[in-house]
């Protein structure tokens, strides 16, 4: 069994989460005895252990060249890299092809800084016009949406402030998970906790998010 983090808390449901740094994490109401907690690890160890093989497999960075033919992902699919020596410095997506071009094709860091940059454009305008859909749902106001790399979350919510954080590696997964994501992160606004009244709301609204959170956890 992997270690396990045991949490008691004044709730009545019992969680158990495995997050992307391959941490086991159960929480459970403040009288649970340890043999029922034993029985809830044993029940779910396979469970755990697909997870933590999932973000173990996912925590080993591939190291891209930013070469021509290299395999990019945007919105749930493949696409080529195509490198073009250029005067003006930009990225195009054109006929299936993610295409950089650069004044000095050797640049590493220049191919990168294009294509991150480029990256963070389409989750800027993907993202606003998924929150703009699902606010009419919500009905609550977003003051900010930012958007940026995270380590081990696809978004977060400050419920007071009403702030939306997403990680900008999300345009990559596919549009029904990135719907997932930012309306999982909204309805925070109406439910600050995970709750059972939390995912009643997720069960109203979107009744197939198990599928689509689970489409965002396996497709690598």
């Amino acid at each position: 069994m992997h270690n396990v983090k045991i949490i008691r808390k004044d709730i009545k449901n019992i969680t158990l989460k495995v997050k992307p740094t391959c941490d086991v994490i159960l929480t459970v109401p403040l009288k649970t005895d340890d043999k029922h907690i034993s029985y809830i690890l044993e029940k779910r160890k396979n469970w755990i252990s697909k997870k933590v093989d999932f973000f173990e497999a996912n925590n080993k960075v591939e190291e891209k060249e930013y070469v021509s033919g290299e395999s990019f992902k945007y919105l749930g699919k493949n696409y080529r890299l195509k490198v073009i020596e250029s005067k003006i410095e930009q990225v195009k997506l054109l006929r299936g092809y993610i295409q950089v071009f650069v004044k000095d094709k050797t640049n590493l860091n220049k191919k990168q800084k294009l294509l991150n940059e480029w990256y963070i454009l389409k989750a800027e305008k993907y993202f606003q016009k998924v929150v703009n859909e699902y606010l009419s749902i919500v009905k609550k106001e977003v003051k900010n949406i930012k958007i940026r790399q995270m380590k081990t979350r696809w978004g977060s919510c400050n419920t007071s402030k009403g702030y939306i954080n997403l990680n900008s590696e999300l345009i990559k997964k596919r549009r029904e998970s990135i719907e997932y994501v930012i309306f999982h992160e909204l309805a925070h606004l109406v439910h600050p906790n995970h709750s059972r009244e939390f995912y009643n709301y997720l069960d109203t609204y979107m009744p197939d998010w198990k599928k689509r959170k689970d489409k965002l956890e396996t497709f690598v």
